[in-house]
């Protein structure tokens, strides 16, 4: 014990030393320096060593490099997506062609189509037609809402025998994805027959709880099969035909092949309608990041040409002879409005429609009635009124 103590006591003895008056006055201060840093050292223990800073460094930038590595990877990935997706489009034009009819997205979801009453509709009848073998297709029929009450518990035979009363009758055709049940779609239905209107839609082959395959040549024939199915219960009442969007090409396809064999509906009105599919799809906002993609037409264009889907509103309403609404947002998301009014300007001057009516109404964008609402328009009954109210003919610009 004693040697161990024996350092420490030199080392105060020496201090003492250092603070006595006969020491000189460097040498005091030089030792008492000392014995103060032996002092604090011995109170902090051993030093730890200093991290080095090019190993903070080069962790940094390790993680930048790891973080730079994977959102390179992923923008590679994108990029790769990118450019394969033109050449599987063009390999595969059933793609193109499930992307411009959307049948399989059916919306709203987990309706039970046979029951339109769960949808607001208490005065509508659900029945299944036959247009061609393996083909079903699902048809609602709203008669006007005047006979509610009496529609209550009524058969299929009750709704079709009402089909020969007075009032005229609206065959709906809807355009792509969803169903006859499709929010926006039955309330147009109710606008329809609160206006004293029976109003008939379908869905298409292929949609909703309709059989078969998708394709226009069989949504033509659908619509054909359900008009002659009218015909032959309505006697002399009116019968109008309503496209909306892509079913606007289904009603010209329609009305055109009608018109040919001279049994032509009493009107025809186009809401949200477009001049071809392929102008169409290229004004479509999916286009938009491929809208300037070499060879566009190549890739995205002519495979839905080469799949037979046309529907050239342009080319049919050339050959159609009764009159024609065109009913179009200015704020059109989805079909452009100058589509639209296109097409306006394809049928006004055509020599097919010079004995009939023509009018064009553009709602404007304020009204933010978009691709589909033009149904809340206050000013729809009356413009319908006029237009389908008058018979003699005329043109109106």
């Amino acid at each position: 014990m004693r040697k161990r103590t024996e350092p420490s006591s030199l080392e105060h003895e020496r201090c003492a030393a250092a603070g006595s008056p006969s020491s000189s006055g460097s040498t005091a201060a030089a030792l008492d320096a000392d014995c103060r840093l032996k002092r604090n050292l011995r109170l902090a223990g051993p030093a730890e060593p200093r991290r080095a800073p090019d190993a903070d460094m080069k962790r940094a930038l390790g993680r930048r490099k790891g973080l730079w590595f994977r959102v390179r990877k992923v923008l590679l990935c994108v990029l790769g997506l990118y450019l394969a997706i033109p050449f599987l489009v063009r390999l595969c034009p059933g793609i193109q062609a499930k992307l411009i009819f959307l049948n399989f997205v059916r919306v709203p979801y987990f309706i039970d189509l046979k029951k339109p009453q769960e949808q607001g509709l208490n005065h509508t009848c659900n029945y299944y037609l036959q247009p061609e073998e393996d083909v079903t297709i699902g048809v609602w029929h709203t008669i006007p809402a005047a006979w509610w009450r009496n529609a209550q518990g009524k058969d299929q035979m009750w709704y079709e025998d009402a089909l020969a009363s007075s009032h005229p009758i609206i065959l709906y055709l809807h355009g792509n994805a969803g169903t006859r049940g499709g929010d926006h779609r039955v309330e147009l239905y109710k606008v329809l027959s609160s206006l004293g209107y029976h109003v008939v839609t379908f869905d298409y082959r292929g949609w909703g709880d309709s059989v078969g395959t998708p394709s226009e040549r069989g949504m033509t024939y659908d619509a054909l099969h359900v008009f002659d199915w009218i015909k032959a219960r309505s006697g002399d009442n009116p019968v109008y035909i309503w496209g909306h969007s892509l079913g606007t090409g289904v009603a010209t396809n329609l009305v055109r092949r009608l018109c040919e064999r001279e049994t032509p509906p009493d009107a025809l009105i186009l809401e949200s309608p477009f001049t071809n599919i392929r102008e169409e799809a290229k004004s479509h906002p999916f286009s938009v990041v491929y809208r300037y993609f070499p060879g566009f037409d190549w890739f995205f264009l002519d495979p839905i040409t080469s799949s037979g889907i046309k529907f050239a509103n342009d080319e049919n309403v050339k050959h159609i002879s009764c009159p024609l609404l065109i009913l179009h947002a200015e704020d059109d998301p989805v079909v452009p409005f100058q589509l639209g009014r296109k097409l306006y300007n394809i049928a006004a001057p055509s020599r097919s429609f010079r004995d009939f009516k023509v009018q064009f109404v553009p709602f404007h964008s304020d009204l933010g009635y978009r691709h589909k609402y033009i149904y809340k328009s206050p000013e729809l009954p009356r413009i319908l009124r006029d237009f389908l109210g008058k018979s003699e003919p005329e043109r109106q610009h």
